[in-house]
């Protein structure tokens, strides 16, 4: 599995301290909170950045590597080594965003990268820790995965993570663009990934990519409204990311979907070529 593709000019760090300070100002009914494994690359943030900005999790720990240089009242890092003893300070809801690899900030170092093998392990850890709700936002080519993978299980890893026994598992599989995340060692698979990069037209809309700050916003309301849906494991299709990053309320959609419920089409926007 590739990391997906996302980039931002600001920094990770900062763009998520900024999101603490800026918390929404309506109360919840029940404060919760949240662990984001992942953090570091610029989707990844802006899933942090939401999170913080959201009046529904109390505290929001972050997976990180070392000490957290610098925290807010609800910004906590959370060591590796201690999620690995089962120690997440009561969190119920956890979020695992696989990032493409880009150039390395310093201060981006703090948090842990998840591996694209270690989620198994990772949610076998964040379970044992007492999360009941998970989210694990996943790149998705459109032009290699199969499409009974867009709604169902893709690997055996997934499904390992389904048998763990959370009240909720959530597979997010967001578009990246071809050709983006790990270069590919074959030659050919590079001239493939190069001529699907040229061809991005060819993908549907509803495939295409959306910028990292609207997965960031469906992921969080996904997280906030998990508690209220019907146990078991779900997996969301790049078509629903796409058409939760157009202009409308972008809950009520997430509710419609936990629901069952159709969704109506979105408006597509003129396609330039």
């Amino acid at each position: 599995m590739s990391t997906g593709g996302y980039s931002g000019h600001v920094s990770s760090f900062d763009s998520a301290l900024r999101g603490a300070t800026h918390v929404a100002r309506v109360a919840a009914p029940v404060a919760r909170r949240a662990i984001v494994a992942g953090a570091g690359g610029a989707l990844g943030s802006a899933v942090l950045e939401r999170f913080l900005a959201d009046a529904a999790f109390a505290d929001v720990l972050a997976v990180v590597e070392r000490t957290l240089a610098r925290s807010t009242l609800r910004l906590h890092g959370l060591p590796l080594a201690r999620l690995r003893t089962g120690d997440a300070a009561g969190a119920d809801t956890a979020v695992i965003v696989f990032d493409r690899a880009r150039g390395r900030h310093g201060r981006e170092d703090v948090f842990h990268r998840p591996a694209p093998g270690e989620l198994a392990a990772l949610a076998r850890d964040l379970h044992g820790a007492g999360a009941r709700h998970l989210v694990v936002v996943l790149p998705h080519a459109p032009a290699r995965l199969p499409h009974a993978f867009k709604l169902g299980l893709a690997s055996l890893d997934e499904q390992a993570v389904a048998a763990l026994g959370f009240e909720h598992v959530v597979f997010v599989r967001s578009a990246q663009r071809p050709g983006e995340g790990a270069r590919a060692a074959s030659w050919l698979q590079r001239v493939a990934d190069g001529v699907l990069a040229q061809l991005h037209w060819m993908v549907p809309q509803r495939e295409q990519p959306v910028r990292a700050d609207r997965v960031a916003a469906f992921v969080a309301a996904l997280a906030r409204a998990l508690p209220r849906a019907s146990p078991g494991t779900r997996v969301v299709p790049p078509e629903v990311v796409w058409q939760a990053a157009q202009p409308g309320d972008v809950g009520a959609l997430v509710a419609q979907w936990l629901a069952g419920a159709e969704l109506a089409p979105a408006r597509l926007p003129r396609q330039r070529w």
